[in-house]
């Protein structure tokens, strides 16, 4: 990979970054509104896709393909809807991907699914469904051109016993056909170029994207990155203390530690970011200028 001596010569080098944008389907009216707003205010920076996720154990399974459907039929942005293992058949998830490939829809981003019962708790196959996150890519480029990602984490999946096997897992997903990964989010710029390099020391060759997440509430970011084991330096305790009860320093803090991030990442060759965007536009476009990454008019 090319390392730059600074930030401000990786992405003068590579000219803007590419990006990709993560929604999360509404649950009530109050956040499909805030949902489309954030799609067609950031629909205008050119993601190279977006995706939107299902809920835990697979909660929001419905509203993530009416979600997805939507995009799809009423945008120009290139829909990639999650799917996972969770709580369903191996025939009823390829009746989802079938339904996918009827609208349009030729990104899939497959994952294993958290437990049904809760963050924590075991996780245990659907009877009758696919078995792990391989299994489920295979199927997927069985069954039609899908474009596939797949998720990884860089400082060890909660459930995994040490790195080393997160990277067996993601070879295996490699194998069976994925197209990129996706990590988790982090916060430390060597967590991730460790992993890549592990990565790629064991034979891995799909592009690995760093998933950069946009929280400001930083109770919200503690309890998160407690569930997935990310780290959170130091300097941003030190960074939120304080800022309880002014939510506009909060975006501000949070759109210039991920824009201090993703440079830090562009020094390392690091051409693609993806954001975790929680459906707050603001603060992805807040990123996305940092970055100098601008909206295009979009033709009628």
């Amino acid at each position: 990979m090319k390392r730059y001596a600074s930030a401000t010569e990786a992405l003068k080098a590579n000219g803007s970054p590419s990006v990709s944008f993560e929604f999360f389907p509404p649950k009530s009216d109050a956040m499909e509104e805030r949902l489309w707003d954030a799609v067609t205010r950031l629909e205008p920076y050119g993601p190279a896709f977006v995706s939107v996720t299902y809920g835990a154990g697979g909660s929001t399974r419905e509203r993530t393909h009416r979600t997805v459907r939507r995009i799809a039929s009423e945008t120009r942005l290139n829909a990639a809807a999650h799917l996972t293992c969770v709580g369903a058949t191996k025939a009823e998830l390829d009746a989802v991907i079938d339904e996918y490939a009827a609208v349009g829809v030729k990104h899939i981003v497959a994952l294993r699914g958290d437990s049904p019962d809760g963050a924590g708790a075991p996780y245990a196959s659907h009877p009758g469904g696919y078995e792990s996150t391989p299994e489920l890519v295979a199927a997927i480029r069985r069954r039609g051109d899908f474009d596939v990602s797949v998720g990884c984490y860089p400082e060890c999946h909660p459930d995994s016993p040490d790195l080393g096997h997160d990277i067996d897992v993601l070879k295996a997903k490699a194998d069976a056909g994925a197209t990129r990964a996706i990590t988790q989010f982090f916060f430390d710029p060597d967590v991730f170029f460790r992993f890549r390099d592990r990565a790629v020391a064991a034979g891995i060759t799909i592009p690995i994207i760093p998933g950069l997440m946009l929280q400001s509430n930083f109770e919200g970011l503690k309890r998160m990155s407690g569930l997935c084991k990310a780290s959170i330096p130091a300097e941003l305790h030190d960074l939120y203390d304080g800022l309880e009860n002014d939510a506009e320093a909060r975006d501000l803090v949070t759109a210039n530690v991920a824009a201090k991030l993703a440079r830090k990442l562009a020094q390392g060759g690091v051409e693609h970011f993806h954001f975790y965007t929680l459906n707050r536009a603001g603060l992805a476009i807040s990123t996305c200028r940092l970055l100098g990454v601008k909206a295009a008019a979009i033709a009628a």
